[in-house]
């Protein structure tokens, strides 16, 4: 793997909600809640703005939304993971379903990322899914079914804990993130109380009434789901 990422963990995935000074501002406060609490935060950042976001944070991860499995060279319109690299991200997302990728591709992709030492999120709908991409042993796997995106209804408890379960099973050192439909605090104490890793959010952060308080009471419930389980 890439490198170690420590448990638990927070993803602030803006998608293409956010950007520029509204996306910087609610960095800042993700990097300072990683400063004073024992958490880990990757911050999905549009491209654009990966230099900006990198240079104005200290703690959080930065991380690209897809990467392509080029090298330099030719590549028309593809995304050069090494560009984002040294940009400052230090992470990214791959195989999200707005972002499909074959089997090849994910492994290409994959492959360029741990060349850079990019942790990889890979995300997968069933526990097949989850299995197979097990195997290709990603530092994070997202399990989240399709279908429940951006729906604010997450994943039932059997589909966390079998996909859970199921991951563990093929490689107990990759982590698990769920995060189907989270829209609330409670939501993330669920999802973490029942054996995840992590969690992460879009629409419940970014259409709040106070997104910055969103983020402090959903990484708040992080710590207390997983303090609930000891």
């Amino acid at each position: 793997m890439s490198r170690m990422i420590q448990k638990p963990f927070f993803v602030f995935n803006p998608k293409s909600y956010l950007f520029g000074e509204e996306l910087l501002a609610l960095a800042k406060v993700a990097d300072e809640l990683v400063a004073t609490k024992d958490i880990r935060m990757f911050i999905t950042v549009p491209y654009g703005d990966i230099d900006r976001i990198s240079r104005n944070t200290k703690h959080v991860i930065v991380t690209a939304q897809h990467i392509s499995g080029i090298k330099p060279g030719r590549g028309m319109g593809q995304v050069l993971a090494d560009s984002l690299y040294e940009a400052g991200a230090r992470a990214t997302f791959l195989n999200h379903a707005e972002n499909p990728l074959t089997l090849s591709e994910l492994i290409n992709s994959m492959e360029r990322a741990k060349e850079l030492g990019m942790t990889t999120i890979v995300c997968a709908d069933s526990v097949k899914e989850a299995q197979t991409i097990a195997s290709l042993t990603p530092d994070i796997i997202l399990c989240e079914p399709t279908e429940l995106i951006g729906t604010g209804k997450t994943s039932d408890d059997s589909y966390i804990t079998t996909t859970n379960e199921a991951v563990k099973s093929i490689n107990e050192d990759i982590l698990v993130m769920q995060a189907a439909g989270i829209s609330t605090a409670e939501d993330v104490y669920r999802t973490m109380s029942l054996g995840a890793d992590g969690t992460g959010c879009t629409s419940g952060i970014v259409a709040a009434e106070n997104p910055e308080q969103m983020l402090r009471d959903m990484v708040d419930a992080v710590l207390e789901g997983v303090e609930g389980i000891k």
